[in-house]
């Protein structure tokens, strides 16, 4: 056998091992994408589901917090006062 012969058998031994590598390598990527896409599409859903249950939470409270009010608008307004005030001197003294 001639170092020609030789030569052009490892040539044709490393581009077949290279094109195994390159299928194996592409199924690879091709798992790992379809794996990624079901990890979005189940993200996705849980995230619709939470925010719903968060809608409908705040949905809750503002109608709490509405009747509250609408039962006793002396006390709301002076709560209210009174947050607006300690916010006020929070942010003034961090001026300071």
């Amino acid at each position: 056998m001639t170092i020609e012969s030789k030569a052009a058998e490892t040539k044709d031994s490393a581009e077949k091992t290279m094109k195994d590598a390159e299928k194996t390598l592409r199924a690879l990527v091709d798992r790992l994408e379809k794996g990624v896409q079901e990890a979005l599409d189940v993200a996705a859903s849980r995230g619709k589901v939470y925010a719903e249950g968060a809608g409908e939470q705040l949905e809750t409270a503002q109608k709490y917090v509405t009747e509250r009010v609408q039962e006793k608008p002396l006390t709301a307004t002076l709560a209210a006062l009174g947050a607006g005030v300690l916010i006020g001197l929070l942010l003034s003294g961090r001026n300071r």
